[in-house]
């Protein structure tokens, strides 16, 4: 290959949910337009949850990204996809074990079976892993139901892409990670796989979610944190054979879609570009004890509180079957056909609510229970083999 070779990577949430995000069908539109007219080499896209939408964006570019993957998974689609100017050689998915509640209809996040996809491009001589992901969201900050998932998601995706890279040129992680900087996520993410930030830590006004200058953040947020939260991120990792060098990051999309009042997504569009010389890349060593440890405690307290979930839905059970049983005995009683048809109906109810919390108690309970305590184990090995 030549000795040295760029690569502009663009990332973007485009919160493409149908029937829920607002101006959808527009601001895809202009995704797209967007995208054919700029130079960009590998586009990653997160929330682009319906099919034709991506089928659209994939016409559109397809005179300057000739390649593409979506990532089929879950009830929905992952939501994922990658429009690349490079040939994919390989492509792979790897779905988490927990990925929130079936139950949090209004979270959504179960019914699209995310995980991390992988795209193996060929660029010139080089073998390019791009990684793409959603982490789960973080519906609250002070009290996260999810704080559990999220660093299992978190250590799976490191562990993931470490054990996949390694006769790889370089591996680039792009996505929608739900975790800003120095939180517990992004450190087990960097630290396990090696993996470095390609945003510059003086960057200005680096933020990617909850915006100010955002159309869609509400304007208690936009004075709360104007520069918002820095939740999307692209992280490199460079290999024996070659050196990455970041010579630009930027927001590169304008704050409105031009000609109208609103944003191309809630999110903001991250754009690095990066210069690949040969020679061997420096590996960065850092410390992730303490990470591994506060994700274990983690891992462990929700543990328990799933076993006591159990107890909670199965004395529930037992409560809701007293006046089922009780109810058996009325039909005899009751004379009016109203008060027979309510009767039923109650019954139904009550055995909707029934069958929930055994289902809650038994088979969602030992799932959620068996994927903890695989990714506890799957900790205890690796901050075992750190202290050894």
């Amino acid at each position: 290959m030549t000795n040295e070779v760029s690569l502009n990577i663009l990332n973007l949430n485009c919160w493409g949910i149908p029937y829920v995000s607002q101006n959808r069908k527009a601001r895809m539109e202009a995704i797209g337009e967007k995208f054919a007219v700029e130079n960009y080499d590998i586009i990653c896209l997160q929330e682009v949850w319906s099919v034709r939408d991506f089928k659209m964006l994939k016409a559109k570019t397809q005179e300057q990204l000739a390649y593409s993957h979506y990532f089929h998974s879950g009830v929905f689609g992952s939501g994922i996809c990658i429009l690349s100017r490079y040939p994919i050689q390989d492509v792979m998915f790897h779905k988490w074990p927990v990925n929130g509640y079936v139950h949090k209809i209004h979270h959504g996040d179960w019914f699209g079976g995310k995980g991390i996809g992988l795209c193996r491009l060929k660029v010139h001589d080089m073998n390019i892993n791009i990684y793409i992901t959603h982490l789960h969201a973080e519906y609250s900050r002070y009290n996260d139901e999810y704080a559990a998932h999220r660093v299992l998601q978190a250590f799976d995706t490191a562990q993931f892409i470490r054990m996949t890279c390694g006769d790889a040129d370089s591996a680039i992680l792009a996505g929608d990670l739900n975790t800003e900087p120095g939180d517990l996520a992004y450190r087990l993410i960097c630290g396990v796989a090696g993996l470095t930030d390609a945003c510059s830590n003086n960057l200005s006004n680096s933020g990617t979610n909850e915006c100010a200058n955002n159309s869609y953040t509400g304007s208690k947020l936009a004075r709360k944190l104007p520069e918002g939260k820095r939740i999307d991120h692209i992280l490199y990792l460079g290999s024996k054979n070659y050196k990455i060098e970041v010579i630009n990051f930027e927001h590169p999309f304008p704050k409105r879609v031009p000609h109208k009042n609103f944003s191309y997504s809630d999110h903001e569009a991250i754009m690095a570009s990066f210069k690949f010389n040969v020679g061997e890349s420096q590996q960065i060593n850092v410390d992730i004890k303490d990470s591994l440890k506060e994700a274990l405690h983690i891992c462990e307290t929700s543990l328990k509180n799933i076993r006591r979930q159990r107890l909670w839905y199965l004395l529930f059970g037992c409560i809701l079957i007293v006046p089922l049983v009780w109810s058996m005995g009325l039909d005899c009683s009751i004379a009016s056909i109203g008060a027979s048809i309510g009767l039923n109906i109650a019954r139904i109810f009550l055995t909707g609510i029934l069958c929930y919390t055994l289902f809650m108690s038994t088979i969602w309970n030992s799932v959620e229970k068996n994927a903890l305590t695989a990714g506890c184990l799957a900790i205890q090995i690796h901050l075992s083999n750190l202290n050894n």
